[in-house]
């Protein structure tokens, strides 16, 4: 290691080799700079979850409600239950709900037996999601 002794008139002299690194302020300042930025990302990368959720769902409930309808028109009377859609082929299995993780949440809505195609056995109209969370729209999912 080389020692620097400074001169009356010339420059300060510079740190050997084995003195130059980082001060504990450039550290911090760096550290506050990555947490400003991951405070920024996490809500952003949150909300695009959620998106994805969304859209899965709104994907699913459409799927649902046409299988309903084709098995309606097909069988001339309303699906009993969801599991009727699979066991007659008109879907291989039933959906999830992404925002409840289950297939066994959905809601079910049946007709009313004086609009019904089959008034002696109404089935299923519709069907909602499960959960009673709230879109980022502010809407509920259970009336999506």
């Amino acid at each position: 290691m080389e020692l620097l002794i400074p001169s009356g008139n010339g420059p300060a002299p510079r740190r050997t080799r084995a003195g130059r690194g980082y001060t504990l302020i450039e550290l911090m300042i760096v550290m506050a700079i990555i947490s400003i930025l991951v405070s920024i990302a996490v809500p952003l990368y949150q909300k695009s979850l959620i998106r994805s959720k969304e859209s899965i769902l709104k994907n699913n409930l459409f799927t649902l409600r046409t299988v309903i309808d084709e098995y309606t028109f097909d069988k001339k009377k309303a699906p009993q239950t969801l599991q009727d859609l699979v066991d007659q082929g008109y879907l291989r299995e039933i959906p999830y709900d992404p925002i409840t993780g289950s297939n066994t949440t959905w809601r079910i809505v049946t007709e009313d037996a004086l609009t019904a195609v089959d008034q002696t056995d109404p089935g299923i109209w519709d069907v909602h999601s499960g959960s009673d969370q709230k879109s980022l729209d502010g809407s509920l999912y259970s009336d999506w």
